[in-house]
């Protein structure tokens, strides 16, 4: 199985959500595997002042770890939440298709895999693709947009608001498919979670 979640923007929770599939469905072994795209002057991790802390620091153009241990880190939280293998892919902004040798070979890694990014799906056609909204976040990543009709369903943080903040986002991209409202810090809800195991086993 290949479940795949993405969102509109950053720090929106998407950790979250993979963590908590994982956590909940520990019994499927996962390998998990955060893809980061670098070099677009954003970072999830530094303010642009601090600079990216996202770029290989070996000269390399793409750059893979392996996460051993749980620690703070998204791949880490990943290990915690219990992933038997958790990877972190690092990428130029753009450049992800260069990158397919890399993300098929994790994706062989294991039976089950779970992978945090919007782009891979360029690439890939996962079994169940979870996109998570935030109608309080203005921000609207042009990736996501690209991509926003193949989502099987929408992860909706339930902020008490009904109308998003996207002017250039029509409404019908997401209102004709299987919305789940959640409320951080809880991100998978045993609905969320039947519905991966129902996609899953179609």
């Amino acid at each position: 199985m290949l479940v795949v979640v993405g969102g509109h923007s950053r720090n929106i929770g998407k950790t979250g959500v993979v963590a908590g599939l994982i956590r909940k469905m520990r019994d499927r072994h996962w390998t998990a595997l955060k893809i980061t795209q670098y070099g677009n002057a954003v970072c999830a991790h530094h303010t642009v002042a601090e600079g990216c802390g996202c770029e290989p620091d070996n000269g390399e153009t793409f750059a893979l770890d392996e996460e051993f241990e749980p620690n703070d880190t998204d791949s880490g939280r990943f290990k915690g939440a219990g992933a038997e293998r958790s990877f972190w892919l690092r990428v130029p902004v753009g450049e992800l298709p260069r990158a397919a040798g890399m993300v098929n070979k994790i994706l062989a890694q294991g039976e089950n895999v779970i992978v945090e990014s919007n782009s891979v799906v360029e690439l890939v056609k996962p079994d169940v693709f979870l996109m998570l909204l935030d109608f309080s976040c203005e921000d609207f990543k042009a990736s996501s947009l690209r991509f926003l009709d193949r989502a099987d369903a929408f992860l909706v943080i339930d902020r008490g608001i009904n109308a998003p903040m996207w002017a250039e986002v029509a409404r019908g991209m997401w209102d004709g498919k299987p919305q789940f409202l959640i409320n951080p810090p809880r991100y998978a809800t045993p609905e969320i979670v039947d519905f991966v195991k129902s996609k899953a086993a179609r």
